[in-house]
């Protein structure tokens, strides 16, 4: 099985990342977690970047805050899928990253997931490792099961107390 790496600017992307780890792990789908800047370690996050396929590494998911270009630099150097992870920031809310990590230019591109949507990141790792991984496939359309059951449930409630 593949796995995914999730590479963080800064560990205060924590919290965020944190959500994808949770999700990836509650599909068993094996994961690593590093902490790489692409301004101020970027030797390492290349190296990271061009290793991680002979690593086994299927997809990664890239969290940075502010203006910062994580997602980009390790695009710049892989050809596995990358999706950024916009992280909010007090300055300008995450839009500032939000806009860094999706407008790439052509022939580099980086899946983008909404301002701290770890979770959905981590889904979207499992989407495309599913492809080739039936056992992933599979332990999503669970999830999704799950999920259905759970808001089913709450509008039987609400019109139970309505």
């Amino acid at each position: 099985m593949k796995k995914v790496a999730i590479i963080m600017g800064s560990d205060s992307d924590l919290p965020v990342a944190k959500k994808a780890a949770d999700t990836l792990r509650e599909l068993d789908i094996p994961f690593e977690v590093h902490v790489f800047s692409a301004h101020r370690t970027p030797e390492e996050a290349r190296e990271m970047a061009l290793s991680a396929r002979d690593k086994g590494f299927g997809a990664i998911i890239a969290f940075a805050g502010m203006a910062a270009h994580l997602a980009g630099a390790i695009a710049a150097n892989t050809t596995l899928p990358v999706i950024g992870v916009p992280c909010k920031s007090a300055a300008l809310d995450g839009m500032d990253a939000l806009l860094s990590t999706v407008m790439m230019p052509p022939g580099v591109p980086v899946a983008t997931v909404g301002i701290d949507g770890g979770a959905n990141a981590a889904l979207l790792a499992a989407e495309i490792l599913s492809v080739s991984d039936d056992a992933i496939c599979e332990k999503l359309t669970e999830k999704r099961k799950k999920d259905r059951e759970k808001v089913l449930s709450k509008d039987a409630d609400i019109e139970t107390r309505i």
